[in-house]
Order: structure tokens, then sequence, then C-alpha cells
């Protein structure tokens, strides 16, 4: 049996692949267990990467390649024909990137694998136990395995979540939407091409491959997801919503599921950790969920590292249910309240979602505030003026930006003037800004601070990056 200095991702989706690649780029053993067989299916609900997860693949030299996989789309439409511009969005990326999930796994998996993340597939988790040194993952198709940590990716029907008992309160917000991958013989009009009636509504989304992707749902066809489903039911979802169906045809794949919300009360147990699906759970409204999941590996990543290292205290792992459960939450409730609207059908509920476009649409403030939190821009972990705030690409000396400074892993230490101390896990660079910036590496502020003398900034890097010289674990 392993010993128990790495880490047990379960999951192998979006939200597994990026904490497995960044836990590996950091020298920490992971292993990644996956219940289906090797290789990534095209068979995948999400097709959306917003500003702040586009940032956050961008620190690990990502996002430039993904950009050239995907299609940006700089206009969000909603419902009602309340659009979000998001070309005013304040970053690099402003834009949402319309790409099929299998695209970033495929290039988050490379990654992990190439810094030397090992991949267990058809391996199922069946039990953890967990003790003060560790935690034995048992299942079928695998050999046990001991780890200090386990972090559950592993989506809605978590085995890990059940393994150690944390409920998934919630219930189901709408069903039998129906899902399907169609040729169509006519184009339409936008990139991504949505409509409601508050009977019906339909989403397109291309696949890049000829195929494009159908989301559709009617207020009478509420039956089983193992009802029947037939290319007629859809074309007739989606002449309602639409008023035309493109002329869809020869579909290669079709089904039926249902919507919820849920959440966890706690993301994490002991030793154990759950993030994207396994996490927390809601509509597809808004294109959400595969980016709520990617930041909450974005911030567990960096804190497992540290404290398996032996640079930060195990207290620090506290601060991952701390910070982003509350954000889970928000999604939840934003998710739920887009979905409620589009499928509004009340005199007093269409007359309601009609007045928030309307304020939306003509308010500067309310509109900046729907796109940032839709986008993920808008979260942060702290209530101070700079402290637990997103940290903006600051430009930095050498024609270079923070977010490449950050692509190390490591936190960056933004200085006045220059800095004589050294630290393997603190990049430094100075810059032109009015205050000393402490930069996490999941690129949120950590600390700052006004001239700082030598004393006071020597002991926040002790507090936050660790000792200068700490005997870590060899592995």
């Amino acid at each position: 049996m392993a010993g128990t200095n790495g880490v047990v991702v379960v999951g192998c989706g979006p939200t597994g692949l990026l904490l497995a690649g960044d836990l590996a780029e950091a020298g920490v053993p992971v292993t990644v267990l996956e219940k289906r067989p090797p290789g990534i299916s095209n068979l995948t609900r999400a097709f959306a990467l917003h500003a702040r997860t586009l940032e956050q693949l961008d620190m690990r030299g990502l996002a430039d390649e993904l950009e050239s996989l995907g299609h940006p789309m700089t206009r969000l439409g909603l419902f009602d024909g309340l659009t979000l511009d998001l070309a005013e969005l304040p970053t690099r990326f402003p834009h949402v990137l319309v790409i099929p999930q299998y695209e970033v796994e495929r290039v988050l998996e490379r990654r992990a694998r190439e810094a030397g993340a090992k991949f267990v597939h058809e391996a199922e988790v069946t039990a953890l136990t967990q003790d003060a040194s560790g935690v034995t993952v048992l299942g079928r198709g695998m050999e046990p395995l001991r780890a200090a940590y386990v972090v559950g990716a592993d989506g809605m029907r978590s085995a890990v979540r059940e393994a150690v008992g944390l409920p998934f309160p919630g219930r189901s917000v709408i069903r039998s939407v129906v899902l399907a991958d169609v040729r169509l013989s006519e184009n339409p009009p936008d990139l991504l091409t949505a409509g409601t009636t508050g009977d019906a509504f339909a989403l397109l989304i291309p696949f890049g491959d000829g195929y494009h992707r159908v989301v559709g749902w009617h207020r009478s066809h509420d039956v089983p997801d193992d009802a029947p489903l037939d290319l007629a039911e859809i074309q007739d979802i989606v002449r309602t919503a639409l008023g035309r169906d493109y002329g869809m045809r020869d579909p290669r794949w079709l089904s039926r599921f249902h919507s919820d919300e849920r959440q966890a009360p706690s993301y994490r147990s002991g030793r154990v950790f759950l993030a994207g699906d396994a996490a927390h759970v809601h509509s597809p409204a808004g294109g959400q969920g595969m980016n709520t999941g990617l930041q909450d590996a974005a911030n567990l990543s960096w804190k497992l590292a540290a404290v398996v290292s032996g640079r930060a205290d195990a207290s620090l792992l506290d601060t991952y249910n701390t910070e982003r459960h509350p954000v889970g939450r928000t999604v939840l409730r934003s998710s739920g309240a887009l979905i409620r609207l589009a499928m509004a059908n009340r005199p007093w509920t269409r007359g309601l979602r009609s007045v928030l476009t309307t304020l939306v649409t003509h308010i500067p403030a309310l509109r900046r505030k729907a796109m940032h939190q839709v986008t993920g821009l808008a979260y942060s972990y702290g209530p101070g003026p700079l402290t637990g705030k997103r940290a903006p690409d600051i430009p930095l000396p050498g024609n270079t930006r923070l977010y490449e400074a950050l692509r190390r892993g490591n936190f960056v230490l933004l200085t006045q003037g220059p800095y004589q101390g050294a630290h393997p896990h603190l990049t430094i660079s100075e810059w032109a800004g009015p205050r000393t910036l402490l930069i996490r590496p999941d690129g949120y502020i950590a600390w700052s601070a006004k001239s700082p003398s030598p004393t006071e900034l020597e002991k926040v890097l002790l507090e936050h990056v660790g000792p200068a010289h700490s005997a870590e674990n060899s592995y």
C-alpha cells in the first residue's frame, strides 16, 4: 500500500484534472482514480469558459491554447432581449469562450500526465477510512491506496461524498431536459442560439466538428429521465422555442436529464474534500457549472500542496470550505433565478422578468454586477478593501504580466523597491503601484501594505509563504 504523503483525486473531469495537474506540478505525488475506461468522451454537457476561469488557466499557461480551440463570444444573451456585453469586462478575456468540455479535459489531462500524475481507470471507490495520519481508499478494480488527503471530484453521485456520510440536500429545479447532438441543414444566426417562450426553451451550441449540441425543455413533456426520446420531440421543442429547427438531422446521441439544486453542507470531512459537482450542482443557466468546479480546484490545490509539503499548518485547509462554500451557494441561487425567469409563464413572473431586463439594461452598475457575477470576476475571499480580492493581471517589468509570474505556482511579491530576501516558493517583482502586494498562487491578494518595514514584511512572508528554508517532505 502506498505511503501517506500524497493525494488521491477521485474523478477525471475538469475539476479533478486541474487539481491533479496543480499538485503534480508542485511536486506532490497524486493518483487520479476514474471509474470510466481510458479516453475522453465527447458526450459532455458543459460548453463555456468564463473570464475568471480563463484567467486561472492563463496562470497555468493553458488559456491561449484553449482560446485557439474555441470560439469567443462577447455578447451573452439571457432572456427578453437581455444581453450582457462582455467586452466591457476588465480582463484579458472579455468574452465567454464556447468550447466543448472534452477539449478542456484533453488539455488538462495532458498537463497532469506530463507533470507526473498517475491515472488509474476502471477503478470504482467503494469505501474510505481515515485516521490521524491519512486516508485509506478501497474500491473495485484497484489496489487499496493510502494517502494524506483525498479529494472527491466525482460528480453529482459522488462515491466519496457518500463514503464519508456527507448529505446532499436540495431538489430538482427542472425535469426532462433533453440533450442531443445533431447536424443542421441551416446555419443558426448566432454562435450560441437561445430562445424561450415560457413554455419552452432551447439552446444550440456548435461542437466545431459539424455537429451542434441541442439543449431543450418543454413544459408539457414532464417525463422521467428514462422515458423514450426521439428526434421528432426535440425538433418540436426547438421549433416552439426558436421558431424553426434549422433542419436538424442525423442525431448521434439523445438523452434526457433533470437539473438539481444541491449543495453539501461542508466541503470537508476530516482529510477528505469535495470539489465541483460532488460539492454543488445547480441549473445550467449562465454556463457556470464547469467554471465553478475549476475555481474550486484552483482554490484547493495550492493549499493542499503547501500543507502536504510541510510549508503550512493543516489549518490552512479549513479556508477552502470557508471561501468556496459561499461561492457555491451564490452560484446555486443565481443560476436558479435565471432558470426560473426563463421558465416564467405566469403574468406576474413574466412581468418581473421584464422589469429586471429593463433595470439591468439601463443601469450600468446592475449590468456590471450581473456580468461580474456570471463570469466569476465578482467573487472575493475577504472583507477588506484589497485582501482576498481578485488581483488583476498587472503589467510587470520585462514585458511580462502578473499571471505569467504566477505560472510557477508560487506566491508573488510585488514590491515598491528592491527586496534582498530569497524564498524557494516566492516570486519577487518590482512594480510601480502604491502598495506592496502579496499575491496567492490562485491570483487573489493575500496581504497589502504601504511601505512596510523589513521586519513586517518578513513576518508576513513567514505567515503566508512559510519559512525560507523549511524541511519539506522528500516524498
